[in-house]
């Protein structure tokens, strides 16, 4: 498990790779000197070649010839091995660099806020941890093991051409920079491409997340045929990104092919030339042929690098990107550890308003008392699923305080704060898993007495009991094979078993019909007591028994006091609470 607080992403792109290969180091040696052994064997190839047509063939020597030959045969074979270890073991090194940087990017998305994903759609996240790093793997294996047999194979073949025939071995020479100027002159148009492609990917990605996940809604309201048009134009827009790239990398291999083509018919030009002034015999040309061979098979698998590295620098950078994200909610110095939870609760001047929207709370005073069942009514937008959003620290205050027994709560760590407050949302997110896991996710250590206990306090033990596995019961992507009752009572076990001192319930029975709701009331009763409770409420007959009412507008505290007290004061809450009772 690789430790992303040890890495320091501010570092270059680079610096930033090359720390995933230190904790994999021996599979990484054993690439790279099995790669280094399939250059050498091919620079050796020719040169024996050329030993046994100027030693032995001259001579007849066909025992240390065959020999010669069988030892080469021999050499190839190894070769085969090589590659093999290559292909198995550098994929394998690959796989676990693109592991530990999934595992770090995921626990960076762990540890950043409620805005970030506010602002960045699932489906395009889905592609960082999926699309980008295939990219980066690719780019980890092939990337040094290619490079290496490349400049191995290359400068190791100029070196004996040199000895061979120097004046021949300049052409070559003389050649090589012309192809990394085209490398060079065409890698950005390919990297800047490759970037496009990858966003559209992202966008496409998300798409489909989102048309997959409505599907539902989209049958509903006949929509097929609106949503494959939007899928439509999203893929359209993804292949016209890909013709782009596409184009780039055409001008590139087109551009290689030509130098590749163009430098054979130079050798022999040039060498023919030599030989007509006998300054050149066959078997030095044939030796350069071979060399020639051996030469473009690096210089090809330069050009696919070039590919690879593009698109695995492209990846590099969008992960990059994410993880030079702070958090916007900041762990203090020193956290304080919350212990033996009374539950006091007090805002103090506080405001907060959204990134790049109006304020949404202003100048919140409010002291909740330990065990108390405080109310939060009000129209829809006037700020009291923020304000109990402030509480868990899913969003900071932008002024003011607010404090669990008379600890700022921006001292307190996020960790201990969170494990102290249990919320229950209308929203119920629920795995594609079992009952008693979906339950368990209160408390992963609990026992199956303990879930059963649990279950029996929000009234759904004996609902799951008439299931079909009872509690190994599979409940569907987001719990679709269960009720809407059944998944609100299965959120609540979970709260049980988590047993905080600190409730917030967010509008948790505003879906529900009245019957259910009735039946979510009553394990809504169990669970708030002895526990300090925040209910927002859209229903205000489900709130008439609470300590405290209050009730916000435009996000500021309009009126407080319980509902006797409210309803006899004839203000706000009185008329809310009038015309609610004739729509019912």
């Amino acid at each position: 498990m690789t430790d992303k607080r040890e890495k320091d992403f501010s570092k270059s792109l680079f610096r930033i790779f090359i720390s995933y290969f230190g904790a994999h180091r021996k599979l990484f040696l054993l690439d790279m000197s099995c790669a280094f052994m399939v250059a050498v064997i091919d620079i050796a190839f020719p040169l024996v070649s050329r030993f046994a047509m100027y030693e032995l063939l001259p001579g007849k020597l066909y025992r240390a010839f065959f020999t010669v030959m069988i030892i080469m045969a021999l050499t190839f074979g190894l070769r085969a091995v090589f590659n093999y270890i290559i292909t198995f073991l550098g994929h394998k090194f690959g796989i676990s660099v693109e592991a530990d940087i999934r595992e770090d990017l995921y626990r960076h998305f762990q540890a950043l806020d409620f805005d970030f994903f506010d602002k960045n759609r699932t489906g395009k996240l889905m592609n960082r941890l999926t699309g980008d790093l295939f990219e980066i793997t690719e780019l980890a294996h092939h990337g040094p093991e290619d490079l290496l047999i490349s400049a191995a194979t290359i400068i190791g073949a100029i070196a004996v051409m040199l000895t061979v025939e120097w004046r021949l071995a300049l052409v070559v020479i003389t050649a090589v920079p012309v192809f990394l100027t085209i490398v060079l002159s065409f890698r950005k148009s390919m990297l800047d491409s490759s970037g496009k492609v990858k966003q559209r990917m992202a966008d496409i990605n998300a798409d489909i997340e989102s048309t997959i996940s409505g599907m539902k809604t989209s049958k509903a309201f006949d929509n097929t045929e609106v949503d494959y048009e939007r899928f439509e134009r999203s893929n359209e827009t993804y292949k016209n990104s890909k013709n782009d790239y596409y184009k780039a990398m055409g001008r590139f291999n087109a551009s290689l092919e030509f130098f590749i083509c163009i430098l054979q018919v130079m050798v022999i030009a040039f060498g023919g030339w030599l030989i007509m002034q006998d300054r050149l015999n066959y078997i030095d040309l044939i030796t350069f042929t071979l060399y020639i061979t051996t030469f473009i098979t690096p210089v090809r698998k330069l050009a696919t690098l070039a590919e690879i590295f593009t698109n695995g620098i492209a990846g590099l950078k969008r992960f990059a990107e994410i993880m030079r994200i702070q958090p916007s909610v900041s762990e203090s110095e020193n956290p304080v550890e919350l212990k033996d939870v009374r539950g006091e609760i007090k805002f103090d001047h506080v405001e907060f308003g959204y990134a790049g929207g109006k304020d949404v709370l202003r100048d919140v005073c409010l002291d909740v008392k330990a065990g108390e069942t405080i109310a939060i009514v009000g129209h829809s937008g006037g700020g009291k699923t923020t304000l109990c959003q402030l509480i868990p620290r899913f969003y900071d205050v932008e002024s003011g305080s607010i404090s669990i027994d008379g600890i700022d709560v921006r001292d307190i760590s996020k960790s201990s704060l969170r494990s102290n407050i249990g919320i229950v949302q209308q929203d119920v997110f629920l795995f594609a898993d079992t009952v008693f896991e979906n339950i368990r996710y209160g408390k992963p250590e609990a026992s199956f007495e303990e879930v059963i206990q649990a279950a029996k306090q929000a009234e759904i033990y004996e609902d799951i009991m008439q299931m079909d596995k009872g509690f190994d019961t599979y409940v569907g992507e987001r719990g679709t094979l269960l009720s809407g009752g059944q998944k609100q009572r299965l959120s609540i076990a979970r709260i049980f078993l988590k047993n905080p001192p600190v409730l917030i319930l967010d509008e948790a029975t505003s879906a529900l019909d009245s019957i259910t709701e009735q039946q979510i009331q009553k394990a809504f009763s169990k669970l708030s007591e002895g526990r300090t409770t925040l209910i927002i409420a859209h229903r205000l007959s489900t709130i008439k028994d609470a300590d405290r009412i209050i009730l916000i507008e435009d996000g500021e505290i309009k009126e407080a006091g319980s509902h006797q007290q409210l309803m006899a004061k004839g203000g706000l809450y009185s008329r809310l609470y009038d015309a609610q009772s004739l729509q019912d």
